[in-house]
């Protein structure tokens, strides 16, 4: 997708959304079932997705990690955003690869200890790219992927989070 197309698919948007802003507002969903032993299954919308714990909790490793899933979005989200903006700003980015690094300590998740965190206690983003913009556009492109990032906004800012149970009718 070149410049012109990337506005052109989304300027109707752009405008809808300026003129009936309730239009932008919709409500992602992500479902999964439990699985035999300590597993989850997640639909992608693509393929199933079977989770499990990972090694460091006693997991065999068959089953992917919900932490490596969520580091997984936080590159895919970033990638697109990059190609987006670097499209939109029409900077030539030849190719790239994006990594993101999270330290956990898994005392937390096994309450060996109730001074270890549950969860990441940092997530590094590194982005390399074959590009011949200047350092200031290259500086641009970082700062608008941040910016414009759903997943790393997301972890960014800590959205307000809630569980709720509820009964299942016994198939």
């Amino acid at each position: 997708m070149d410049r012109d197309q990337l506005r052109a698919a989304q300027a109707p948007l752009k405008d809808k959304y300026r003129t009936d802003p309730a239009a932008a507002t919709l409500t992602l969903r992500a479902s999964g079932d439990l699985g035999e032993g300590v597993t989850c299954s997640v639909d992608t919308g693509r393929a199933l997705v079977q989770a499990g714990l990972h090694p460091a909790t006693g997991g065999t490793g068959l089953a992917v990690c919900s932490g490596d899933m969520l580091l997984q979005a936080l590159v895919a989200c970033a990638g697109v955003t990059l190609s987006a903006v670097a499209t939109s700003l029409g900077i030539v980015v030849r190719s790239g690869n994006l990594v993101a690094e999270g330290d956990l300590d898994f005392r937390g998740t096994l309450g060996v200890s109730k001074d270890a965190p549950v969860g990441f206690r940092e997530i590094r983003l590194k982005l390399s790219l074959d590009t011949d913009a200047t350092e200031a556009e290259k500086a641009k492109l970082l700062e608008l992927t941040e910016r414009y990032c759903v997943v790393y906004q997301t972890l960014a800012r800590g959205p307000a989070l809630r569980a709720s149970y509820s009964e299942r009718a016994s198939d």
